[in-house]
């Protein structure tokens, strides 16, 4: 697991029924890339968000494969039509096996 590994979402608590809104989201990652060496000339692993999902109330709304070209502490920013009081899921997925997730609920106004 990646140190110092930090997932933060911005949802809005209310929305009306069939709204569209916005959902940022900023993951803390260094995102490495598998190319650089450590100072002994070691090849330092590739370790990177490769896949981040987005469900509300277990329904997928968003499903994005990333590549080694992405940068650190990758930002996502994408709208969602709400159409019921529910909970949004976001999980983003690390090389190296760890699985970082949080969750934001929404009323409908």
């Amino acid at each position: 697991m990646a140190s110092g590994v930090k997932p933060r979402v911005k949802v809005p608590k209310s929305a009306a029924a069939g709204e569209s809104i916005t959902i940022k989201t900023l993951i803390s990652h260094k995102m490495e890339s598998g190319q650089r060496k450590d100072k002994d000339g070691n090849v330092i692993p590739r370790s990177i968000i490769n896949r981040f999902t987005c469900d509300f109330n277990d329904q997928n709304v968003v499903d994005i494969e990333l590549q080694a070209a992405i940068s650190t502490n990758p930002y996502l920013e994408f709208d969602a039509t709400v159409p019921e009081a529910g909970t949004f899921k976001f999980t983003w997925y690390d090389d190296d096996g760890s699985v970082y997730e949080d969750s934001k609920d929404i009323t409908i106004e």
